[in-house]
């Protein structure tokens, strides 16, 4: 059955005129008075709902029943990463989605090809969250990953570390080549959510690495052989979910 991110209230009973994007995406798939789809709004759950009517440019369903159904990773993994270039970072933000991440932090670093500022950023950051929100309406999550504002790593450390201590601290990894750097597998523990950072094209600088290292971070290592910046963080979320599930 299709399903559509629907970020508005849903209320069983109800019918509505569906959002813009669902909108489009339901006329495309040439759905008929009377057909079912599925509706989530990031709040928990699902809905099933019936196409009602079919407008010029809006469709209108009924929700039907809620399902307290959820297929969250059962770790929670911030990621946060030096932006790879060209069209990579769109596959990336798609397949760390599929693989159950609850944030996805862009950074511009100093070994950053992709650099941009102001309105252009925000036309990046708004493109990344409409490939969350597909992902996530194709591989069956009902809460869609945060992706948030495009900013250099010395801010958003800077940030971090400002954070007041009351805050649930959660395990913090840096992707790193130095011989400090333990393998990921020996250096998790068995609870809580994980800020995972990792690098551009060329990974971070050694100033960067010891920046994030005064801010808690622990180096870590993927193995024996350099992956690329699209595929690490990725094969970082993979092992920490393996492995969460192994000692669930």
């Amino acid at each position: 059955m299709p399903r559509f991110f629907c970020p508005i209230p849903l209320t069983c009973g109800s019918c509505l005129n569906l959002p813009d994007g669902a909108a489009r995406h339901v006329q495309v798939l040439r759905l008929q008075p009377g057909e079912g789809v599925t509706l989530f709004n990031g709040e928990g759950g699902e809905f099933h709902a019936t196409v009602m009517r079919m407008g010029r440019s809006e469709v209108q369903v009924e929700v039907g029943a809620h399902a307290s159904v959820e297929r969250e990773a059962a770790r929670a993994v911030h990621l946060v990463l030096g932006t790879p270039a060209n069209e990579r970072m769109d596959w990336l933000v798609e397949k760390a989605t599929e693989l159950g991440v609850v944030s996805i932090t862009p950074l511009v670093t100093e070994r950053s090809v992709l650099r941009l500022s102001g309105e252009r950023a925000q036309k990046k950051q708004a493109h990344w969250q409409a490939i969350a929100v597909a992902a996530s309406e194709q591989c069956g999550r009902n809460r869609v990953p945060a992706i948030a504002s495009l900013q250099s790593l010395t801010d958003w450390l800077k940030a971090l570390s400002g954070k007041p201590a009351s805050e649930p601290a959660e395990a913090r990894f840096l992707l790193s080549l130095s011989a400090a750097g333990r393998p990921l597998s020996q250096a998790m523990g068995s609870q809580g959510a994980i800020l995972f950072l990792s690098g551009p094209e060329g990974g971070l600088s050694p100033a960067e690495e010891a920046l994030a290292l005064t801010c808690g971070f622990l180096p870590v290592t993927l193995g024996p052989r350099v992956l690329r910046a699209e595929t690490a963080p990725l094969a970082a979320v993979s092992t920490i979910h393996a492995l969460g599930e192994a000692t669930a």
